[in-house]
Order: structure tokens, then sequence, then C-alpha cells
């Protein structure tokens, strides 16, 4: 029987974020395996304090506030603490992540552990400027170079990891995106879907208010959407609150739109929606995706990532529009409501998510690096 394994992972706050929950999710699960397990955390303050999971929170007082240079701060609180603590290994939870990673291992050499990165974002960015995507893929060659393994969250980012960070097979390991806790798959797929067509039908948008999300295409495709008396609610808070406000009430949507804040707790607004939409410009495998999956809701979004189309079941699921279309997104939003769809279907899909299924096949990894590294070393 293998030894429990020291597993440190980087997380910069309680801050709501997907990349953050899953991983603290993952610990969770590592640790009641046994494991030893260190959340390094950057400093205690988030939304998501409340709901944690009792976990081994390794924090040291800020010398000054950094929430506003939280990756100088989580460089410098990660190495202090592989310095004075052993480690077999390091979870990288996330994109966000990599750079304190390479610096560990630009830092600390053959002392630094092996690292384990989960890619959580879309690696083409076709979003960025010319020049910012040429440099963006030259810092994923350098991750390549430095760190030792990488992870997709979908099969369709096997190909793409291979080509934009340039590794080879033997170093990239597809395991589903641990999106789903027991309890919350349970819950979310006992919502009753009846075959109703709503006539004020209610679409519902989660995330950060935040650029990579675009809601204000969002609200522009919401004004064009041509569906009479729908309603729209954005579940989560984030510094393009105004903005929006101001860009509903120029479309003169305002009365139609909901934006309550941040929400720990999205089982009431799944259950209560009819669809789930998305007009992101990049992501990963967006874990709300499969919270609308599992909770038997069809989904309009834009084509934001190479697993898009795995995550829709190639059209079963709901419907893909060029990223950045407005009106083209409007009309999907109509088409889902009225679309042949299989909740059963979408929700035996959504459960190959979960963190039951991921957390050990993640643990096996990390046994493979340990032993890996010890034999490289002796």
């Amino acid at each position: 029987m293998n030894k429990p394994l020291r597993i440190a992972v980087p997380i910069h706050s309680f801050e709501p974020g997907g990349v953050e929950r899953t991983a603290l999710a993952l610990c969770a699960a590592w640790q009641a395996g046994g494991d030893d397990v260190a959340v390094v955390l950057g400093r205690s303050e988030g939304a998501m304090r409340d709901g944690a999971p009792a976990l081994n929170y390794v924090l040291e007082p800020e010398p000054v506030p950094t929430a506003s240079f939280e990756t100088l701060w989580m460089m410098v609180r990660l190495w202090r603490y592989l310095r004075r603590n052993p480690a077999d290994v390091v979870f990288c939870s996330g994109n966000t992540y990599s750079v304190v990673l390479v610096v560990m291992k630009l830092l600390l050499g053959r002392r630094c552990p092996p690292v384990a990165i989960k890619i959580s974002n879309d690696l083409a960015r076709r979003d960025l400027p010319g020049p910012a995507r040429w440099a963006y893929h030259r810092w994923l060659r350098i991750q390549g170079r430095l760190l030792d393994h990488f992870v997709g969250m979908a099969g369709p980012m096997r190909g793409e990891i291979a080509h934009a960070v340039g590794v080879a097979d033997a170093r990239i390991t597809i395991i589903e995106d641990p999106s789903l806790g027991e309890e919350q798959f349970a819950a979310l797929c006992a919502i009753a879907r009846g075959r109703r067509k709503p006539t004020e039908p209610h679409f519902l948008a989660i995330g950060r208010l935040a650029g990579q999300k675009n809601f204000p295409l969002l609200l522009e495709a919401f004004a064009q959407c041509p569906v009479p008396g729908a309603r729209l609610t954005i579940l989560g808070e984030g510094p393009e609150r105004a903005r929006l406000e101001r860009l509903a009430a120029k479309l003169g949507i305002a009365e139609r739109l909901a934006m309550p804040g941040h929400c720990a707790d999205t089982l009431p607004w799944l259950r209560d929606a009819d669809a789930l939409v998305m007009a992101s410009d990049y992501e990963g495998v967006p874990a709300v995706i499969l919270e609308a999956l599992a909770a038997g809701l069809s989904v309009a979004s834009t084509d934001c990532s190479v697993s898009m189309a795995g995550l829709l079941g190639e059209g079963r699921f709901g419907q893909l529009v060029p990223v950045g279309d407005a009106a083209a997104l409007g009309r999907a939003m109509a088409q889902v409501l009225g679309m042949a769809f299989d909740p059963a279907a979408a929700r035996e899909f959504a459960g190959a998510f979960r963190v039951s299924r991921a957390a050990p096949r993640y643990r096996a990894l990390f046994q493979s690096l340990v032993e890996s590294a010890k034999a490289e070393a002796g």
C-alpha cells in the first residue's frame, strides 16, 4: 500500500472562483483518503470562506494588504513554505497559478517537488491581440520546459495541450474536471423537469462580472432574443457591475434583468431557470455548464473552448455560436427553449465530472510523479 503523500496546494484566497472551489474539494477528498494536504493561502478573505472544507490552511500575516499583488505574494508564501516543509508534490490548480510554480522551479531547482498543473482555461486565446497572443504562446512553451505534468479537463484538451505547451503525450493526463460534489450532483439531478413550454422563460447566467465572461455581449444578445417576456438573471459579482447596469438601461432590458450578486448556493436558481446561457470569450471546462446539465437544463453558449462542442453533446444538449456574435447568441437562446432535449442523458454525461471520480485519478498521477522523481534522484 502506498504511503500518504504530502501535497501542497497554493490558493490565493477564498474569493469566489471555480478553480479554487474545485481545488478545495479535491483537497478534502485527498485528506479524507489519508494524505497530508497543505493549502498554502495568500490571505483568508473571501465569500467562500464560511463554506470551505476543514483543511490544513497554512497562513501567515500579510505585511500589507496583498490583494492587489496576490501573485507576487503567493510566490513569497509558497517559496517560504516549500523551503521549510517537505512536500512530495505540488498541485497547481489552474493557469492562474502557473507563473507561481515556474518561479518555484527556478528558485528551488532540484529541491522543488514535482508539479502537476491543471490546464483550466483555453490555450489558443484568440481574444488577445496578435503580439500579446504570440507572447502568451511563448509563455506556454516555458511552462512546458519547467513544469512536470499537465492535466486536461476533457478529452479534446489533449491535442491542445500538446500543441500549445509543446510536451509529449506521456506528460499529459486527461482527468474530467471535478466540478460536482456528490451531494451537489444528487441535488441537481433531483430537480424535476417537465415538458412545459414557458410563456415567460427564465435564462440564467453565472460568473464573475469580469471581462472574460463578456456579459455586455450577453445583454446585447438578450435584448435581441426573439422571445416575448423572457427574463435574465446573472449570478455573480465583480468590477463590471456598474457598466452592465448602464448598458441594461440603454438597451431597455433593465426591468427584465436581475443581478443579485454572488450566490454560494446556485441550486434554487438552477431549479427556477429554463436554460443556461454563457457569452464568454474563452473558457476551459466551465463548471456552470456541468451544473446546468446535471440540473437538466439546455445551454446556449459561445464556442469559447476546444471542449465546448463535446460538453454540449455535439448539439444534443444545447447550441453553440461564434465568440462575439450577439445576434447569433440571441437566436440560440430562443432555439434551446424548443429543442429536443433529454435531461436524463445530460445528467448521465455530467456525472463523469464528479470529485469522487477525479480525486483517486489525481492521487494515482501524483504517486507516479513521486516515484519518477525518486528514480531520477537515485
